[in-house]
């Protein structure tokens, strides 16, 4: 029976698509650099035993190795141990999970939040807690994996519609008898780094009686006056509350976040009207019948949630960051294409699956970690570099990075000569 699988797996491999699973560990412990190079926290790896500088990671604020949340995680371990011990509806729902809930549900100005172990279980076990058999779902082509998995799980009827066509979804929306309507989408789009029209999209939701869920996983933490998300991005909602022209109009929205991206540890959340909250957390089979994250989690995140405030000048770094990579791929005239993007995710398309291999592979001979991200995560043609931006980055790091694109587009072109 495992001839099979060999057949399958050497089917990827000749088309480029077969993945490979490294070991990555910062170069040094933040305990351990003391005096030395800090620009070496959070962006440079070891990576299967070579040091590399890294643009792979999600980690937008550089906060994964802030010394604040490692000793919140010190302290917590030191009070609660280091597991959960069971589901949050058993006894895995401490003070902590308490307090950094009531932390969550102020920051993107919602009245209340449900922390999950992971963003995947979040998005998997809301949907079908939402919607079921008679209902409708309408989600953008390019949403995430776990949306999709979601929407699969409700059983709900599933329309799929091109990215970002706002006429498309109206049209799907006025044409459905569906006893419920729930609108699925991410905020920003983790490949392709463009932020979702969401006033529109409640407007429209608003016309037809539908729900929206939202997928905040990339913006949460970076966009917003103060880091609170796509919802403070385009004036909805955040620290200061909900703006006054949408106050009473967001009872259809459930907000959605991860943790271990800005946020730099683990989790995610959704938010809302307190009663939609409560329900998702007696109906999601995620929640009730998975163990909970530690203690240590939550308590690092609060720590996290407190930095986010503290230190604006990280988002201000970051979007300074964007700027110098724009003028470095302007200036070094490369043949591919920087995708627009008011993101930390700034994606090149390369073409081809082995071309972006190859540009990869040229990239970690000289000491850089960059992805290719290739079908399906993205549409075929499009295999593409996926170079994720941290506030932990210098600007030098920024240079080095458009100086080895330059190299390897030069090593391209003469390859095709």
């Amino acid at each position: 029976m495992t001839g099979l699988f060999d057949k399958e797996l050497a089917r990827l491999n000749a088309v480029h698509l077969t993945r490979k699973r490294r070991q990555v560990a910062p170069l040094m412990a933040p305990a351990d650099l003391g005096a030395q190079d800090e620009s070496l926290r959070g962006t440079t790896y070891v990576i299967d035993g070579q040091a590399r500088l890294s643009f792979g990671s999600n980690d937008y604020l550089g906060l994964s190795q802030h010394p604040a949340l490692i000793a919140a995680a010190q302290e917590a371990a030191a009070r609660y141990g280091v597991g959960a011990t069971a589901s949050p509806l058993v006894c895995g729902h401490s003070p902590a999970h308490e307090a950094l809930e009531q932390q969550l549900a102020a920051r993107v100005g919602l009245p209340r939040a449900l922390y999950f172990y992971a963003g995947y279980a979040a998005n998997v076990g809301t949907i079908p807690a939402l919607v079921g058999r008679g209902d409708a779902v309408f989600s953008d082509a390019l949403n995430h994996a776990c949306l999709i998995d979601g929407i699969r799980l409700s059983r709900a009827e599933s329309h799929i519609l091109p990215h970002a066509d706002l006429a498309a979804l109206e049209a799907a929306l006025q044409a459905s008898t569906a006893r419920r309507k729930l609108v699925v989408t991410d905020a920003v789009f983790s490949m392709d780094g463009n932020v979702a029209n969401v006033p529109a999209l409640l407007e429209m939701c608003e016309r037809h009686d539908a729900w929206l869920m939202i997928d905040d996983a990339h913006g949460f933490g970076v966009l917003g006056e103060r880091g609170e998300g796509t919802l403070s991005y385009h004036g909805i909602a955040g620290l200061h509350g909900v703006a006054p022209q949408w106050r009473g109009r967001l009872d259809r929205l459930i907000y959605m976040a991860t943790l271990g991206k800005a946020a730099g540890v683990a989790g995610a959340f959704i938010a809302g009207e307190p009663s939609l909250v409560e329900w998702v957390m007696q109906k999601a089979r995620t929640y009730m019948f998975a163990t909970a994250a530690p203690a240590i989690v939550a308590e690092s995140l609060r720590a996290a949630m407190r930095v986010m405030l503290d230190e604006p000048e990280r988002r201000d770094h970051l979007r300074a960051l964007q700027g110098r990579l724009r003028e470095g791929v302007d200036a070094a005239r490369l043949p591919w294409t920087l995708m627009s993007s008011d993101t930390a995710i700034q994606p090149l398309v390369i073409g081809s699956n082995a071309d972006a291999l190859a540009v990869m592979a040229q990239l970690d001979e000289q000491g850089l970690w960059v992805p290719a991200i290739r079908p399906p995560t993205v549409p075929e043609g499009t295999a593409r570099l996926r170079i994720s931006l941290s506030a932990a980055h210098t600007v030098e790091h920024v240079d080095r990075l458009c100086a080895a694109l330059a190299l390897a587009a030069k090593s391209a072109s003469q390859a095709v000569a």
